[in-house]
């Protein structure tokens, strides 16, 4: 019989996938740079389209990001990897937690300097830009977010890929995903975060697939490695 824990662990590794889809339709549509055209990013940015992309699929994306890391790493610890379990949960809450934070300037503080530049304040909202929606603390905290949801995303897909019974190219897979999004797509903002989104789904659905029909393995049947890592 499957404990409690367990079978509300195996229900939240779908958040995964949901988060995925979410990452992806939020980075459908690319912004027009602010700093070469600000005229068309304050058009961009004052839209219905812009606001509920940044307050579902950003923000309400985070909160399913959150479930399926707290998921991902109750399920990998019970079948034995505790400590890449509990590293990847950790990393990927506070990754997801200070991506809110960057998506709530995003969804609320752009559309208002988009407004001001239309409102005739050119110059006054381009220096509200550089000052509220670019500044040093921001992104400093966008590239740690963005650091510790990488590392999770890695440090998941390397449990998942070393773990007995479970597909090996998903954990390898989800990895390569999580650098191809955060890292090459967010340095390029083009297509690439499309595939890396789409990868991601393939891969946390084939997890949660693999971890609904497998069950945790006894102390007994573990590699030494993780079998030692079980608490006493």
């Amino acid at each position: 019989m499957v404990d409690p824990v367990t079978r509300y662990a195996r229900r939240g590794l779908w958040a995964l996938p949901v988060f995925a889809v979410l990452l992806g339709l939020g980075t459908i549509n690319h912004q027009p740079p602010p700093q070469t055209q600000l005229a068309d990013w304050s058009r961009f940015v004052t839209t219905n389209e812009f606001l509920v992309s940044h307050l579902v699929a950003s923000i309400g994306g985070a909160i399913f990001g959150v479930v399926g890391a707290v998921s991902l790493g109750i399920a990998l610890a019970q079948r034995g990897s505790v400590r890449l379990g509990l590293w990847g949960l950790m990393t990927g809450v506070s990754a997801q937690v200070l991506l809110s934070s960057i998506f709530g300037v995003a969804a609320y503080t752009q559309p208002a300097i988009g407004r001001f530049y239309l409102a005739g304040h050119g110059q006054l909202a381009q220096s509200l830009y550089y000052d509220a929606a670019q500044g040093t603390p921001m992104v400093v905290t966008a590239l740690i977010a963005l650091l510790l949801f990488v590392s999770s995303c890695i440090v998941f897909g390397v449990a998942v890929a070393r773990m007995r019974g479970l597909p090996k190219l998903a954990g390898i897979g989800f990895a390569v995903s999580a650098v191809l999004f955060a890292v090459i797509g967010f340095a390029l903002d083009n297509w690439i975060q499309s595939v890396a989104s789409t990868l991601m789904v393939i891969c946390s659905v084939w997890i949660a697939i693999a971890m609904s029909r497998s069950v945790p393995e006894s102390p007994d049947e573990l590699p030494p490695n993780l079998a030692g890592s079980r608490s006493p």
